[in-house]
Parts: structure tokens; sequence; C-alpha cells
């Protein structure tokens, strides 16, 4: 963790998580070299050279390397870059969770265990109006103010951080990132789909988040997993309360 506060846009290595100098050398067009991490003398990002559908396989496969990879050496959430990406990323975080919302109030209110959810919202759509879609966006809305507030409460206190605006920033980019698998949800608009896929989808969620945390803090894996789950649990207590409140 020592090194984690200095030259935020510095690649890192995915197999041992230390800082490297470079990634690769270009000689021309097509020809690089990749080069070493001076600690663990291992190739310091071999994902370079990859496709990205292997890149997604280890991603969803939880493996660190990946992580390490999409966050530090992709997406490079320690440099300024991610302020802009920061603020995409929670508003299509939020509408997913909008989206989830609508789709467990639409099953709980017609006690279908499978449905099209392209036909449930058309159907639902023509007899609710703006106001019915505002509430459920402030549900998500409110649901995610907990979650952030839990989370950072809990990197906080469990993970005995102190307070960086910049490095709760670049937790929160990554917690958001890694929660990739919300985008499941938009193919229940076309396919039929049982309830007990937004609980799989969730749960994967959860376990995405725990990798990334690990990945971006280096802290145990119970520590992370206490965090995460804190969060969650909270966020779905909040929407279930929301849900069952007139």
């Amino acid at each position: 963790m020592g090194d984690d506060g200095a030259e935020g846009e510095a690649p890192r290595c995915v197999g041992c998580g230390r800082r490297v100098r470079t990634l690769f050398v270009q000689y021309s067009p097509g020809n690089i070299r990749l080069m070493k991490c001076d600690v663990c003398k291992a190739v310091a990002d071999p994902y370079i050279e990859c496709e990205f559908m292997i890149i997604l396989i280890d991603l969803i496969l939880h493996k660190t390397r990946a992580y390490r990879h999409l966050l530090f050496n992709k997406l490079h959430i320690g440099s300024s870059i991610d302020k802009g990406i920061l603020c995409q990323f929670i508003l299509m975080h939020i509408v997913l969770d909008a989206f989830r919302i609508s789709v467990s109030k639409n099953n709980k209110a017609d006690g279908d265990s499978s449905r099209n959810t392209l036909s449930t919202i058309c159907n639902c759509s023509e007899c609710v109006g703006c106001s019915a879609f505002l509430q459920v966006l402030g549900d998500a809305l409110l649901g995610n103010i907990i979650f952030t507030a839990m989370l950072l409460l809990g990197v906080r206190y469990i993970l005995k951080f102190s307070f960086d605006i910049t490095r709760y920033r670049q937790i929160l980019l990554a917690i958001i990132i890694s929660s990739y698998f919300k985008l499941f949800l938009l193919t229940m608009m076309v396919w039929e789909f049982p309830s007990s896929a937004i609980f799989i989808v969730e749960t994967f969620v959860l376990s995405s988040n725990v990798v990334a945390l690990r990945v971006v803090t280096r802290f145990p894996k119970a520590h992370c997993v206490g965090v995460c789950f804190m969060a969650h649990a909270a966020k779905h207590l909040t929407e279930r309360w929301l849900m069952w409140t007139p």
C-alpha cells in the first residue's frame, strides 16, 4: 500500500500489483516487446496481446490479473481521466438498478416466474405514467446513495483507510466498473427468464466487487467480503423497504 498514493497514472504488473515504468517497448508498428516486472520477474501485462473475449472470460472467472489489467492499465483509474468516466458509470449504474427494481415490482405484482420483460414493460407503460418512472428512478438513486455511504464507511473503518478523496473515488470507480454484469439485465428485455436470474446477477456482482476491492486496496479477502456484503445488504434492505412502502 505504500506506493499507492504516488504516480497515479503509472501502470502495474498484473501478477504482483507493483508499479512498472512501462508495459512494452514498440520498435515499429505491430512490433512490440512486452516488458518484465522488476519485482516478480514475470511479464508485466500479457493481456496487452490478448483479444477482448479472453480478457472478458478471465474477468468472469474473477482472475485478479484481468482486473488489474482492466482497472490500472486499460482504464487508468488513478489518473485524471476517471473524473468523467465516474459520472457516466454512476448514471448507467443507477439506470440499470432502476430497470432491475421495475422488473422486481412487475414480477411481484404479476406473480409470473418467467416472462418476456420487454412485453411486461410495454404493458406496464400503458397504465403508468412519468410519475411511476420517476419513483423507480428515485428508489434506485436512494439505494445507491445508501450503498455508496456504507461502502465508504466500511473502507474507512473496517479497512482503516485514511481519508483521501482521490483514493475513495478510485475505489468507487473500481466497484462500479466491476458491476459490469448488471448489463446482463438488458438481455431480459428480449428473452424469457426465471425470476431467480436477478438474484444470480446480484450475487455475481457482489463477488466481482470483492475482487475489484481486493485489487485496488490489496487487503485480505475476508475484509473485502465484509465491506461489500455490508454495502449490498444495506442497499437490498433499503430497496425492499421502498418496494413494500405504498
